[in-house]
């Protein structure tokens, strides 16, 4: 076996061993390009993308970057590139450099640990339809270990989406994100999964029609609608207590309040009801694997796709 293979193969069955993985760190959407090249031309025409040359005119940046502590720029304050920017490296030890807008490891998880991991399919196999079933099973739980988010881990994507869209990234203080709230900046108390992911930014091309962007089912957007008003809850449950004034709890309040009632659709679900409980996110998780398979479209009410983003 090659060594660059058997490194690889080491790292899936790592997982087993309990492996450390060193901090990930974003390379940049190229690096996904060289594989993905449908999903990253989709995000080429999306607000993610080309924001990044945007965002910084309007007329409200001044005083929301001075809200989040200031600097020469957006791109130059941390606060900031949390969200609006993707922070790449070329290697571990490299110098950071803002290279883009939000793109695929905002979403995804970076990929320095990951990325080789994801792309290997066994000892000369370059097919992943001739992957065996036993390689895929390691690979994909070695590849989540190692920080990725996979698209079937919808609670983690829409975590991800609640902590910018939600003004409520936790590892930010509360104090700074009600300033940025007071600055101008937009909470999006209105956010909602189905409508913002399956816009402009869908990108589903899967086996075996790996040419065509496909839509959701009714089934389908029906658990990722409720899975994204657990993680809204969770999010916004645990943004308002980080504190912050009186405007940002309201904020909060406002977005815990919508998905609570969204969820009391289908409340009778044991695992909805322990999110309404106990909003968290290992409850959020089991809800999510909890409706794998189940259609609860007659219950949920979705959005008109004329509204989708």
């Amino acid at each position: 076996m090659p060594i660059r293979s058997a490194l690889i193969a080491l790292a899936i069955l790592g997982i087993a061993a309990g492996k450390a993985y060193a901090a990930p760190f974003a390379e940049g959407f190229r690096k996904c390009q060289e594989c993905h090249e449908a999903e990253v031309e989709v995000w080429k025409k999306t607000k993610h993308s080309t924001s990044y040359n945007e965002v910084h005119k309007k007329e409200s940046a001044a005083k929301i970057l001075a809200a989040a502590g200031g600097g020469a720029s957006m791109r130059q304050n941390a606060t900031c590139v949390m969200c609006h920017y993707t922070e790449t490296k070329a290697s571990e030890t490299a110098k950071p450099q803002v290279a883009s807008g939000p793109s695929c490891e905002s979403c995804h998880g970076a990929s320095s640990e990951f990325r080789d991991i994801h792309n290997f399919y066994g000892e000369g196999v370059a097919d992943a339809s001739k992957e065996s079933p036993a390689n895929k099973a390691k690979r994909l739980a070695a590849a989540a270990k190692a920080g990725m988010i996979w698209s079937f881990m919808t609670y983690d994507i829409a975590a991800n989406c609640n902590e910018c869209h939600g003004l409520a990234n936790p590892k930010v203080k509360g104090d700074v994100l009600a300033k940025m709230l007071d600055a101008g900046h937009p909470g999006e108390p209105e956010f909602e999964l189905v409508r913002y992911s399956q816009g402009s930014v869908r990108h589903r091309y899967y086996p075996p029609n790996v040419d065509k962007n496909a839509e959701m089912n009714p089934a389908e957007l029906s658990r990722l609608f409720i899975v994204g008003q657990a993680a809204k809850l969770v999010s916004a449950v645990a943004a308002a207590g980080k504190g912050g004034g009186e405007k940002y709890a309201a904020l909060q309040k406002k977005r815990e309040a919508d998905a609570r009632a969204a969820l009391q659709a289908v409340a009778d679900v044991p695992e909805v009801k322990a999110v309404l409980d106990k909003p968290a996110a290992d409850a959020a998780r089991k809800l999510a694997d909890a409706l794998k398979g189940k259609d609860l479209s007659a219950k949920v009410k979705l959005p008109a796709k004329n509204t989708y983003k």
